[in-house]
């Protein structure tokens, strides 16, 4: 995941249009091991990135639906924390 801060506020003006005060936006590599977080605070927008020496994140499981979707706060939680 080579994504800076303007690439990935690129992609998502691309795909949702500006980004949302108090919005996050996740972005994972295609092994699932790293992921990069754009949040809006309503004053700027942040960058954090979390990488695991093993295992994946676990997303919730979309089947056919398409790649956005929107997870509530406990999904997230335990998306970032590794929960199963």
């Amino acid at each position: 995941m080579r994504a800076g801060f303007d690439t990935a506020l690129a992609r998502v003006v691309k795909m949702f249009g500006p980004a949302h005060p108090h919005h996050a936006y996740l972005f994972t590599n295609r092994r699932a091991s790293r992921m990069k977080v754009l949040i809006h605070d309503g004053i700027g927008i942040w960058l954090a990135a979390r990488r695991l020496k093993q295992g994946q994140f676990a997303w919730p499981h979309l089947g056919s639906e398409p790649k956005q979707r929107a997870l509530t706060h406990e999904q997230l939680a335990g998306l970032m924390l590794g929960l199963p």
